[in-house]
Formats: structure tokens, sequence, C-alpha cells
């Protein structure tokens, strides 16, 4: 019994119940089943699928039609986990929403056209995740920019339309830099395929594999916010109502790390920028956290702290090994759950104390205690503190930058407990004046919408699993980086018998054309 018929439901699903919800628009009501019924379908699939890759990736040609004419969805390991944790976090946001609208008057819900654009949204990272296509990596990454802008300006104030501008600028700099290296590469390897691309990239100029290899860094690092690429996200991300807020911040970024991942294993083996991408990660991981230190609203610092974190995921890349790669896997799907459900939790803030200024805070503890725990238990995740998930993940790339013992790793394994340190100081510094302080008035005590705390306290409790399956979930991650190491299964999975038109010619003398 084969299951490729899974692979292109988390793309398909969304897309199908995006445009149901569309035509719903006037039946308020029924939209919110739809998009739950939707992405609970996509769940179930994305575990299917984490089960089911264990034996080898699944491949689905898109309409039949095989490469390099057609388009490739595979899930592998990679793939498939990633999918499965950044399915929980849409669910979970997804709820956190409606019980807010409920909540909320009806000038500052969302309207009826976040449901369409959320599960738009939730398509988009489907479709980079599964595909085997550079050009439909892209198209991916233009349906995650359709849908951030409409939902990062939902409302329509100001301050959301300025912050909503940033970003569309910055993403647009990143698409043209993503079209400039499909361009070249496809006119120097024939195809976009990332199974061909695998084959055939060896074979051409060095000069113009590095160039291919630098525009499509350059452009994911941008979306993935790499320092000095990543300043437009702290002035974007946190106006935006909490729960955008919090799935750009826990999943987004990620999709470009993930880019960086797939590319930098399976189509430049070798490392010949391992060396730049470590001084990146080491002034991403120092510069986010010295700017989240210096921040007096706690939207703010976690958005510095975010920065600084994809620093570490970096740092695993570009140590191009099986550990390193493993670390930084494990690290990717600790942080989604575990930064999304910290801005949660800051909603939740911003609902009892009407306000996330640091300054302004204070008293929480007394007056919301279980606001108090659902911020404590993340923040402490997200800084490192033995044995939650964050200790794992760190513990797993500090030693693997000391097997490889190079003094430029070294260097990185102290950045990173640097930074761990003072993540601790900036939370523990928002913890005292959220909820220690004395607020600047007597507050009455509030109840929580349990629709929203259940959400959140359901992501954080996801966070607490990748800490009590640490074991099993980095023997997964092990595998899916030695299977990026090997390469081979990827490419006998989407190329059975070998690839098709090759750049070698019969009766070619083997050079590049």
């Amino acid at each position: 019994m084969t299951f490729d018929w899974l692979v292109p439901l988390p793309v398909v699903v969304p897309l199908s119940a995006a445009g149901l919800a569309l035509a719903l628009y006037r039946r308020p009501r029924l939209q919110p089943i739809v998009s739950v019924g939707a992405l609970a379908i996509v769940l179930v699939a994305a575990v299917a699928l984490l089960v089911v890759v264990e034996d080898q990736p699944l491949v689905v040609e898109i309409g039949g039609w095989r490469a390099p004419l057609g388009i490739d969805l595979v899930a592998d390991r990679l793939s498939a986990l990633m999918l499965t944790i950044s399915s929980a976090v849409t669910l979970c946001v997804l709820l956190y929403s409606l019980a807010q609208e409920r909540y909320d008057d009806e000038e500052s819900a969302p309207i009826s056209i976040f449901h369409p654009t959320y599960l738009v949204l939730t398509a988009g990272v489907a479709n980079a995740f599964l595909s085997g296509d550079l050009f439909n990596i892209y198209v991916g990454f233009e349906m995650l920019l359709a849908a951030s802008f409409v939902l990062i300006t939902l409302g329509g104030t100001g301050e959301r339309i300025r912050a909503g501008t940033i970003y569309v600028v910055v993403a647009l700099l990143s698409s043209i830099l993503f079209l400039v290296a499909l361009a070249v590469t496809y006119a120097a390897a024939g195809t976009v395929n990332l199974a061909q691309l695998a084959l055939r990239l060896p074979e051409i100029d060095p000069g113009v594999r590095l160039l291919i290899q630098v525009l499509l860094l350059l452009a994911f690092a941008i979306k993935a916010a790499v320092f000095p690429l990543s300043a437009w996200l702290p002035d974007s991300y946190p106006t935006a109502p909490a729960p955008v807020t919090a799935v750009f911040a826990g999943l987004l970024t990620k999709v470009g790390v993930y880019a960086i991942i797939r590319t930098q294993t399976l189509l430049f083996p070798g490392g010949a920028l391992d060396d730049v991408l470590m001084w990146l990660a080491l002034a991403t991981m120092v510069v986010g956290i010295l700017g989240a230190v210096a921040q007096d609203d706690i939207k703010r610092l976690l958005s510095f702290t975010l920065v600084s974190h994809i620093g570490y995921m970096i740092f695993g890349i570009a140590l191009s090994t099986d550990a390193g790669w493993s670390a930084a896997i494990y690290y990717v799907a600790h942080h989604i759950t575990v930064q999304t459900a910290l801005f949660l939790v800051v909603g939740l803030v911003e609902r009892v104390g009407g306000t996330t200024s640091l300054t302004r805070l204070g008293g929480l503890a007394k007056i919301a205690p279980v606001l108090a725990i659902l911020f404590f238990v993340p923040a402490m995740n997200l800084a490192g503190i033995p044995p939650l998930s964050g200790f794992l993940g760190k513990m797993g790339l500090l030693e693997a930058g000391v097997e490889v013992g190079t003094p430029l790793a070294y260097t990185l394994v102290v950045g990173s407990v640097v930074t761990s340190l003072l993540t601790l100081y900036a939370l523990v510094k928002a913890w005292n004046k959220a909820f220690w302080q004395p607020p600047e008035s007597v507050r009455p005590a509030t109840t929580l919408p349990f629709g929203m705390v259940g959400p959140t306290a359901a992501l954080i409790a996801v966070g607490l699993g990748l800490t009590l399956a640490g074991g099993p979930l980095y023997g997964y991650t092990e595998r899916a980086a030695q299977s990026l190491a090997e390469r081979t299964p990827y490419l006998e999975a989407v190329l059975p018998d070998g690839d098709p038109g090759g750049l070698v010619a019969e009766g070619d003398d083997g050079g590049a054309p």
C-alpha cells in the first residue's frame, strides 16, 4: 500500500478550504468550522507522513509530469518534521485567534478575510516545506508574502500599515534576489528541480556555482532574518495582532532557515561558505540579544530574541556535520513552538495589563497567577534552562561545535553560551518588571479567557513534549541529518532512473556547457 496521496494534502486541503471560506464571507460563523477542520486534517496528514517517511521519502509528480517538465512534492524526514510542528502551531494559533475574536469588540476583531488568508499562509508554508523544485519554493514564498501582508495590516491602523509596508518592501527585495538566482540557475544547469540540480551543479563552472549559492543564501537570509539582513523584523512583527505576530515570529522565519538547510546540504555540499555562515551566525546571536537586553517593550524584546536565536540554527548548519545539522533541526522544531507560545502569552499580558511596555506593567503575578506560569515556562525554555528542550538543543549545538574543534567553531561555542546567559537575563528582567514590580495603578483580578489560555497552554505543552521526547526526537533528527548528508535517499526517490537530459550529452567531452 502506498501513501503518496498524503503528500499533497497539506497544500491542497488549506487551499481548497481558503476558497470555501472566501465563498462563505457572508456566513462568518461557518468560516471557523472550515478553517479548523482543514488545519486538523493537515495536522493528521503531517503526523502520518512523519511515520511513513521513516522507510523512504515519498514523491508526488504534480499532474503526472516528471521532472524537469513537472514539479515534484517530496516528503522526507526533514520536511515531515517541519510540517508536523508547523501544523500544530498554526492550529493552536487559529484557535487562539477565534477565542480572541469572541472576546474582543467587533471593531478590533479579525474581519472575514482573515480565515481564507490564514489558510493560504498555511498552504504556502506547506508548499515550501514539501517542494522538490526551486521555483515552487519561490511560489510558496510568494503565497506567504501575499497572505502575510494582509494579516500584518489587519485593522488598518497607521502603525500597522507602516510596518506592513516595510515588511513588503524587504520581502519583495528577497523575492527579486530569489528570481535572479532562479534565472542564473536555469541558465547554467537547465533545470530548477532540486534533485537534478544536485547532480548537475558540480558539472558547471565553480564561479557560477558560487554565484548561485550566494544569491540563494542572500534571498533566504533575508526571509530568515539573519544579521545584517534582520533590521526589518523588530519594527514589523510587534505591530500586528497577537495571533499574527505569534505565527510570524514562530514560523515564517523558519521557512527561510529550512530553505537554507535544504539547499546547503543538497545542492552545495562541501561547505564553501561555511566560515562566512559562522561569522553571520555569531553576529546574529550577539547583535540580536544585545538589542533584546536594551528593550523596554516585551514584544520588541521577544522580536530581538527571535533574531538572536536564528543565529543558533545558522551555527548548526555552518558546521556541515551530521551532529550540527541534527542539532539545528531539533532547535528549529523547539524554537517554533516556544517562540510562538511566548507571543501568545504576550497577547494575554496585553489584555490583562493594557500594554506591553515593561515600564508600565507590574503586579501581574498577583492578579493573574496562571498568566505568570504561562510566561515563565516557555521563557525558561527559550533561555535554555535544563532539562528543557532549549537546553537540549543548545547542548547539541555546543557538542557539535566542540567536535569540529576549529578556532572559529570554539568562538561560536563561546558566543552561544554568552547569548544564552544574556537571553536568561533579558527574560528574567521582563518577568520581574511585568509580574513582580509594583504596578502604576491598582488593577482588579482578571479572569483570563479559557479559549485563549487553552491553545497557549497546549502549545507550551508541545514544547514540554519536545523535552520529554528529547531522546526519540533527537534520534529522528539524527536520521534526518544522515539522510541529508548522504543525499542518496532523496535523489533515488525523485530520480529513480537517473538524471533525464543531463548536462553531458552523448558524444560530449564531459565538460560543462
